[in-house]
């Protein structure tokens, strides 16, 4: 990829709802691109669009009008196979209640993501080894989720999000249900995921706290955005 393409670029981006027979803007015309590497916190009130945003950058949701550019490629208008396949090449997603699968133990939930993929039982073996090794929770590899704390919970999930070895981390509210200590411990992990293995993240929060950890904070508000860069 050249260096003066942008991870993504959002090009006069509008989303809107119908309810009730009534249309209902969440961003109109908004521009932005995100630079390969970043870690950025969007944060902004209740209803400004956050996790609306988060759902087109990911392939989930798309515009009512505007483009969404990915590298060189534009994803916005793919099929949903298409789509799918994308998503599963590029994209780990992390959320606020961390989404496991109760009847799976730790590993077999990171395992889930690789079972759309190519990949031999022993390769995903591997992988799902390193990643628990990673977020430091392989001795709870063979625990269910009522077995887990709430910071073991996420540090599941994160490792379910990079299995595949995604460009780019989605996470919504990622410590919302922790208290600050163990939130504390999650954000630094996302923070390494960031600066040594290169992962773009994207951070939903409405934690100042949790922001400072990232390298920029954009402010979501009435469809516009503040961009606040940190001291490097």
């Amino acid at each position: 990829m050249s260096g003066d393409i942008p991870l993504y670029d959002l090009r006069k981006l509008s989303k809107q709802y119908s309810r009730g027979g009534e249309d209902i803007p969440i961003f109109n015309d908004l521009n932005m691109t995100i630079k390969a590497g970043d870690f950025i916190a969007v944060m902004g009130p209740s209803g400004s669009g956050k996790t609306t945003l988060l759902n087109q950058l990911g392939g989930i949701d798309r515009p009512t009008s505007g483009e969404v550019w990915f590298e060189d490629q534009r994803i916005d208008n793919l099929k949903q196979g298409e789509l799918a396949r994308w998503r599963a090449m590029n994209v780990g997603f992390i959320f606020q209640f961390y989404n496991l699968m109760p009847s799976l133990n730790a590993a077999q939930n990171v395992e889930l993501p690789l079972l759309l993929a190519p990949i031999k039982k022993s390769e995903r073996k591997i992988r799902v080894a390193t990643a628990l090794d990673i977020v430091g929770i392989s001795d709870r590899a063979k625990h269910h989720p009522r077995q887990l704390s709430g910071g073991q919970q996420q540090r599941v999930a994160i490792a379910r999000s990079i299995v595949s070895d995604p460009k780019i981390l989605l996470c919504d509210e990622p410590t919302g249900d922790l208290d600050r200590t163990t939130a504390d411990e999650i954000l630094s992990m996302l923070q390494l995921l960031n600066e040594e293995m290169g992962k773009t993240i994207i951070m939903v929060t409405h934690d100042p706290e949790a922001a400072k950890f990232a390298r920029t904070e954009l402010f979501l508000d009435k469809g516009k955005f503040i961009r606040r860069d940190r001291p490097q």
